[in-house]
């Protein structure tokens, strides 16, 4: 935490207007992997997946996770999009709040849970860093620093890609290892 209050002295310190591409840039350099887009290449492209068609809008929308008599269910501004657990819910919402259309869910359900935990510890983490730097700044530069953010990741993730739309699997049968 002393690493962040050195950076926002240094930023104060500035004769210049800080810029909202600098702070993001500062945001994207102290997160390093624990960027969503890190965590995204690194751990979960890494693995058999599926992808999902989310149609998020880029604009920020609500994104709610309701519990209904029908189950769990993700709630992307007006739209509701039937979950099978509250662990692919907030997985989901992650993706959803960044604005994506397709993403990848991975095929095994019990990685859901810890991928949806290091994903929503990211986002906030990355809005928290965000409104720390723009502590004592005006609102815009502040909602021009977190929409920075949003795109930059967005853009990196969608360009990661959402993978095929069924699984591939191993269709060899034989018990005997290769050698």
């Amino acid at each position: 935490m002393a690493e962040i209050t050195d950076i926002t002295e240094k930023l104060r310190a500035q004769p210049r207007p800080v810029k909202a591409d600098d702070l993001v840039a500062e945001v994207k350099k102290l997160m390093a992997e624990q960027l969503l887009a890190a965590l995204y290449r690194e751990r979960i492209r890494t693995i058999r997946t599926r992808s999902y068609k989310l149609e998020a809008p880029a604009k920020p929308v609500s994104v709610e996770i309701l519990h209904t008599l029908l189950g769990i269910e993700l709630k992307i501004g007006k739209r509701r999009l039937l979950c099978p657990d509250l662990a692919t819910a907030r997985y989901l919402s992650v993706f959803a709040r960044l604005g994506l259309s397709e993403v990848a869910v991975p095929y095994d359900i019990t990685q859901i849970s810890r991928l949806a935990d290091e994903l929503e510890a990211s986002w906030f983490r990355m809005l928290m860093l965000a409104d720390h730097l723009t502590d004592a700044r005006s609102v815009r530069l502040r909602n021009r620093v977190r929409t920075g953010l949003c795109q930059d990741q967005r853009a990196e993730i969608a360009a990661l890609g959402a993978g095929p739309a069924v699984p591939q699997f191993n269709q060899n049968t034989k018990q005997r290892r290769k050698t």
